[in-house]
């Protein structure tokens, strides 16, 4: 299933179930990337993004068209803006992430039990966590998300 930023959803519920799977069996393929693969789908975001900037502008000003003809405040439009600044602020963010140290596999506490086994913490990935934002399109990057009628 698959969305641009002109598509509409009208079953909100199925849409967020699917969405949900999706993201759930990406995060199942992710958890077995080494960092080198990881690091490598991050600078693929980066330049998708990049080169997506057109297009990423043409549909926030239809976004932000909207958003004034149904009366949004314009802190709120402000909000949802998505200049060039922004959107370099993505791009870095990104590059930021791929430049951190891979916490994943990473074991801390490690102690021995009166058994005589080791016991630990090592850091695996959490998992799939579901934000909905009423604006700030610049805070998590992602793929269009299409608009609820």
């Amino acid at each position: 299933m698959s969305h641009s930023a002109t598509d509409s959803v009208d079953d909100i519920p199925l849409y967020m179930q699917r969405l949900g799977e999706r993201a759930r069996a990406a995060s199942t393929a992710l958890r077995a990337l080494d960092s080198g693969r990881k690091n490598a789908a991050l600078a693929a975001i980066v330049a998708r993004l990049d080169a997506a900037r057109p297009a990423l502008a043409s549909a926030n000003a239809a976004d932000l068209e909207r958003g004034r003809a149904r009366g949004l405040s314009e802190p709120l439009l402000d909000r949802l803006a998505l200049t060039p600044a922004r959107i370099d602020a993505m791009l870095a963010g990104a590059r930021q992430v791929a430049a951190l140290p891979d916490p994943v596999g990473e074991i801390e506490g490690l102690r021995y039990q009166p058994s005589g086994i080791q016991v630990g913490q090592m850091r695996v990935p959490l998992g799939v966590v579901g934000i909905i934002y009423e604006s700030r399109p610049n805070v998590t990057s992602g793929q269009p998300v299409p608009e609820v009628r």
